[in-house]
Formats: structure tokens, sequence, C-alpha cells
């Protein structure tokens, strides 16, 4: 049982906010967490949460709900009828939707007029920029960036050429100093990023058991494109993020929701 000084590990890391995956885990848990605002992503129709438990999610803290404008049922020039399921004092996460959970008819959907039409009717709503940045920029409202190796000077080149709207940053999250352990979490999902897949040897494990060539590869791409190390190594990197220009830091706990619930010690 944690005391008064024995925080949860991500208290220590000064994330604002934590990406929840409904088919991992009970999103309800996110109420627990020491952040500011919980986002809940998009993992298929059969995995949106119910909205009774979103209204109750967000009687505790600030909640944010993807819904990806291509996808049937928040199409805002199509179906929308999903939308009347949303609870008043949840807001949207406005994307264009991962092709993994859309339907061939859906990925062929333009996405530019359905981002524009849905900020008309969700003006707070944050919006994804992976794969449509530009019209993400044009579209306004709160920024969603995925985190990369450029991140920083991005944001810098960003703050520079005098935009003020609000960036928020969501990465990936793995509260430990064990490469072996980061590699499981995070491995794979680092090796999909393009110039990791295109470093890597053909065929070379993405996980603990990478070795040579890949093991070093992937080392270091784990650190560019997630959050790694202990609570304050974390903590250092969600800092520069902040003094290079983001506003808000979200981390999605990828080895599961008990590694920010934990203790920040370990050993207790």
């Amino acid at each position: 049982m944690l005391t008064e000084t024995d925080e949860h590990a991500v208290a220590r890391t000064g994330l604002d906010a934590a990406a929840l995956k409904p088919a991992e885990c009970d999103v309800s848990r996110g109420a627990d967490l020491p952040v500011d605002a919980v986002a809940i992503d998009y993992e298929g129709r059969g995995h949106v949460p119910e909205p009774d438990a979103l209204a109750a999610l967000a009687d505790e803290t600030q909640v944010y709900l993807t819904t990806p404008v291509r996808a049937d049922g928040y199409d805002p020039l199509g179906d929308d009828s999903l939308l009347a399921d949303v609870p008043d004092g949840v807001r949207r996460v406005l994307v264009a939707g991962h092709g993994a959970y859309l339907s061939e008819a859906e990925s062929e959907k333009a996405v530019a007029p359905r981002i524009g039409a849905a900020r008309e009717t969700a003006p707070d709503a944050w919006v994804g920029t992976e794969g449509v940045e530009r019209l993400a920029m044009a579209a306004g409202g709160t920024q969603y960036e995925l985190l990369s190796r450029s991140t920083e000077r991005d944001l810098r080149a960003l703050r520079a050429t005098g935009f003020d709207g609000e960036v928020a940053v969501y990465a990936p999250t793995v509260l430990t100093d064990d490469t072996d352990e980061a590699l499981d979490a995070v491995g794979a999902y680092a090796a999909r990023r393009r110039p990791v897949a295109r470093a890597l040897p053909d065929g070379a494990a993405t996980d603990a058991a990478a070795t040579d060539r890949a093991r070093e590869v992937l080392s270091a791409a784990v650190h560019d494109f997630a959050l790694v190390g202990t609570p304050e190594e974390v903590r250092e990197r969600v800092d520069a993020l902040r003094e290079a220009g983001a506003d808000r830091v979200v981390g999605y706990p990828a080895r599961g929701l008990d590694d920010f619930l934990g203790p920040a010690d370990r050993s207790l």
C-alpha cells in the first residue's frame, strides 16, 4: 500500500495524461492515475467503452475519446450514429483512423473534409497529426503529435514560426532502465517506424532476442520513439519536450497500466 510519500510511478514522470487502450485494460482504472487527463485510443468498434463507463470516468478526470472520422459511426459526413453515445463532458480526439481498424471502404474516404466537419461540431477536440500533418494544422485545435526522434526540433521550428496553438505529444512509455524489458515492450513498435525499419537487418528479432546490429539499432530507437527509463529519466525527457514547445505529454503504458500505478520505488 502506498503512503503519501510513496507515489505511483507515473507521478514522478511529469506526464500530463495517460493514453489507455480499451482492449488491454478496464479504462475506469484511469481514475486512479495521478494525471490531469485520460485519452482513450480507438481499437475498433467492438472495443469502444460503454457510455456509462465513459461518463463515470469523466466525473473523476478529463477524458478524451479517439473518434476516427473515416470510421462508420464517427463519420461527420456519413454514419455518425456513435457520436450520440459520447457523454457530455467527454472530449474527442479527431484522427483519420488507422487502417488496421478500418474497412476497405472506410479507408478510401477523404480525410480533409471530414476533419473540417468534425471540428465544427467539436471545436475543443484534439486533432491527431499522424499521416495528415498539414490537414491537422489547417484544421486547427490542439495538435496531437506522435513522438519521434525529430519531435523536439520540429516543435522548436513550429514555435519559431509563431505558432501559438496547443501541442500534445503522444508516446509509448516504459518505466524501466532494463534494455531487455524495454525491447520486449516497444521494440516491435520502434521497428515499424520507417527509419528504423530501413536500418534493421532483414528478418531480425525486434524484442529482447535481438542481437548485434539489430540490438544496437533498436536500443537507440526505443529511446527515440518512446519514453523509456526510470521515472526520473522519463521526467527529464518530458521536461525537454515542454521546453521545446509541447503543452502536454501523453504516455501510453506499454507494459500495462500496473507499470504506471506501481510504486516509484520498485523495492517497496
